[in-house]
């Protein structure tokens, strides 16, 4: 199920977009769970991170350009429409990846055109995506910003680019989830091995100055897959 967030300000507008979602959704034969803010700030607090995010730009408080940036700087890769009145942002839209940029008064097949666009390059994301809940919120975290994973305490820590996220779990079921450059170097530890510079002996330091560990049983396997990922980027 996809889920779509509206931040807009004025709530006829909100109805008349939310009505046609709905078409477009009945018409594509999707489910998705729709919610609607009438300020970027109350669409932060919640701490979602929608897949589909139907932006206005004037906004009371932060206008949506801030709004985005704060959502991407927590791990947001939602795809992003903004939905407004004026075509002076339109180049600043760029700058935060939006798949499309659309003004009001909307045409019903422009605004379907942008939502084919973004569900597309959601679904092509899904696969890479890992989905957190932790007391009744879901966190989506793109398995290619994933640093490692460490078990502690009956507890997994992921280590990503944006920040660092727990739940109560076992790095076994973790591990099953990930798959690709994901490798389970240490009982502790599972590293991706393209955000790896180097190994000395048994610490790996990791993107970002991070330091983890690999287990004395694994470091064959793990120096063979490092010199695999050099060669495939190019690098040795």
């Amino acid at each position: 199920m996809l889920s779509i967030a509206i931040c807009e300000d004025e709530t006829c507008f909100t109805a008349h977009i939310t009505k046609l979602l709905h078409r477009y959704l009945a018409d594509q034969h999707l489910n998705a769970s729709i919610e609607s803010y009438s300020s970027g700030e109350a669409l932060l607090t919640t701490g979602r991170n929608p897949d589909i995010i139907l932006m206005d730009i004037e906004l009371p408080g932060s206008n949506g350009m801030e709004i985005i940036a704060h959502l991407q700087e927590r791990g947001c890769r939602g795809q992003v429409i903004f939905i407004t009145a004026y075509e002076k942002y339109v180049f600043q839209a760029f700058d935060v990846d939006a798949v499309h940029y659309i003004l009001k008064p909307v045409e019903d097949e422009k605004f379907f055109r942008a939502m084919g666009r973004a569900v597309k390059h959601t679904e092509a994301n899904r696969e890479s995506v890992l989905l957190l809940t932790k007391n009744n919120l879901h966190t989506k975290i793109f398995t290619k910003d994933i640093l490692y994973c460490e078990v502690y305490d009956h507890k997994i820590f992921i280590e990503t680019l944006y920040g660092r996220f727990s739940y109560t779990g076992t790095l076994g079921s973790l591990e099953k989830q990930l798959r690709g450059d994901f490798f389970r170097c240490h009982r502790s530890y599972i590293v991706n091995m393209s955000h790896v510079l180097d190994r000395n002996g048994e610490a790996v330091t990791m993107a970002g100055g991070g330091r983890i560990f690999v287990s004395r049983r694994k470091k064959q396997e793990f120096d063979r897959r490092l010199l695999e990922m050099c060669r495939r980027e190019g690098t040795q």
